[in-house]
């Protein structure tokens, strides 16, 4: 039993922590189908099964249970001992896998990704964006990128990208000119809006703020949607006002395509944090990218 294939334990690892064969495969960039053929590899080794499948679900056994609580430690130490032979090169190499939402990918991530790998020739980076929230360590990620409400309290957190961020109001000039300009955030309720879905299925009401006070709307949608781009054009289009990131519509609004309304409920929230687990070894890319966005900060201070 002391030679089992390390590649067969960390497909094991990979599978039981996603608890779908096909999620681990993507977190992994691995097909399905070499995930399954190793696990039965590995199954037939030992001669006992570690999960149950269904076309439904995977779930531990007894046995998978007991050996993913010895391996998981394990395969760290053996992820960190390689770190640590890495940080003696002259420059860190590997793969950083991040989790980030769609405005992050968009509008922050991707302006200062050229420069971190130009810094860094021999790191590669994968990005999964998506707007829920995940279990970054046990989804195979190295960090995540989210907003400090949905940061969990036992990581580390380092800001990354603007420090205040806004949501806007707007809408198409000729939907105002047919429709009116809203005056209230209550008007809302009298006309056609589009909203956007998360993959869960959730579909947040507006919030508005003036000074201290608060107000929550949720308005009629013409348009409920989990894409930006489709949102973006159904507002430009003129079917009706769409309230998001004010740098999603923000190129729209300097050239005339949309128009900035309700001015003075104008929201303002914090920007977003990389957060990642604390532990002894950190992997060299992520450590690469941690101190790169630190000496970004430093830059861009006053």
């Amino acid at each position: 039993m002391n030679d089992l294939p390390l590649a067969d334990l960390d497909a094991f690892t990979a599978v039981a922590a996603a608890r779908s064969f096909r999620a681990a495969a993507k977190m992994r960039g691995v097909s399905a189908s070499s995930l399954s053929e190793a696990l039965r590899r590995l199954e037939a080794r030992l001669k006992v099964r570690l999960l149950n499948r269904t076309t439904r679900s995977v779930t531990l056994t007894e046995a998978g249970s007991r050996l993913l609580d010895r391996l998981t430690p394990a395969l760290g130490e053996i992820s960190g001992a390689l770190d640590q032979v890495n940080d003696m090169r002259d420059s860190p190499a590997g793969t950083l896998k991040l989790n980030v939402p769609t405005i992050v990918a968009r509008e922050i991530l991707a302006p200062i990704i050229g420069r971190f790998l130009r810094e860094h020739p021999a790191i590669s980076l994968e990005v999964t964006a998506e707007d829920g929230f995940v279990d970054v360590l046990a989804a195979g990620f190295d960090a995540g990128i989210r907003y400090e409400e949905r940061v969990e309290r036992d990581m580390i957190a380092i800001p990354i990208g603007p420090r205040l961020q806004r949501y806007v109001t707007a809408a198409a000039p000729e939907y105002l000119e047919m429709r009116g300009v809203p005056e209230h955030p209550r008007d809302l309720l009298e006309h056609s809006c589009i909203r956007h879905r998360f993959a869960s299925g959730i579909s947040l009401a507006w919030e508005f703020g003036e000074g201290e006070t608060t107000l929550t709307i949720a308005p009629p949608a013409i348009v409920l949607a989990n894409t930006i781009d489709l949102e973006l054009r159904a507002a430009i289009d003129g079917i009706g006002i769409i309230r998001t990131f004010e740098e999603f519509v923000a190129p729209a609004i300097a050239t005339g395509r949309l128009v900035a309304i309700l001015g003075d409920w104008t929201t303002s929230f914090s920007g977003p944090f990389l957060y990642y687990a604390s532990r002894r070894h950190m992997p060299a890319p992520l450590r690469a990218f941690v101190d790169f966005l630190k000496t970004e900060q430093r830059r861009s201070s006053p």
